[in-house]
C-alpha cells in the first residue's frame, strides 16, 4: 500500500503522522512525503518516509498514483498554508481517486462544524488506528 502524506510550512503535522504510521506498520507500507516546500519534505523524510518530493508538480503528478492521501484539511483548500498550497495542488488532491483522510486542523478562516477540538497526537492516533489500520490490513490480505 502506498500512503501519501502531504504537509507544508514546517512539516510538523506530516512529521507526526509519518512517525505514527511507521511505528504502526514498519515496512508493510510505502510512505510518500509530499511537501509544499523543501523544509516540510525534509522534516517528513527525517520522520521515516520512504520517498519525498516538493512543490506543485510533485504533488499533481503523484496524488493520482497513491492508495490513500493523508494531511490536514488545508490540503484541499486553495491558497491555504499562507499561500503555499496552490489552487493546482488543492485541485489535484481533491480530484485524486485515492481516499483522503483529512485532519480537521487549519489556520485558515475555515471551521469544520460538528468536530470537537482535539490535540494533534489524539487525532493522529485515531486516524492511524481506527481509519488507516483497517485499510492496510485489508490490502495485506489481498
Amino acid at each position: 500500500m502506498k500512503i501519501c502524506v502531504i504537509d507544508g510550512m514546517g512539516g510538523g503535522i506530516g512529521n507526526a503522522l509519518i512517525k505514527k504510521i511507521k511505528a504502526a506498520f514498519q515496512e508493510q507500507v510505502e510512505i510518500v512525503a509530499l511537501g509544499t516546500n523543501a523544509i516540510a519534505t525534509a522534516q517528513m523524510m527525517k520522520a521515516g518516509a520512504n520517498r519525498g518530493a516538493s512543490g506543485e508538480n510533485a504533488i499533481t503528478v503523484t496524488v493520482p498514483k497513491v492508495d490513500v492521501i493523508i494531511g490536514s484539511i488545508s490540503i484541499v483548500l486553495a491558497n491555504a498554508m499562507m499561500g503555499e498550497l496552490t489552487p493546482g495542488m488543492a485541485a489535484a488532491v481533491a480530484s485524486s481517486p485515492a481516499p483522503k483522510m483529512l485532519l480537521p486542523l487549519t489556520q485558515e478562516d475555515v471551521e469544520v462544524i460538528g468536530v470537537s477540538a482535539e490535540p494533534l497526537p489524539h487525532l493522529v492516533d485515531h486516524l492511524v488506528e481506527n481509519r488507516l489500520r483497517p485499510m492496510v490490513e485489508a490490502s495485506l490480505r489481498e
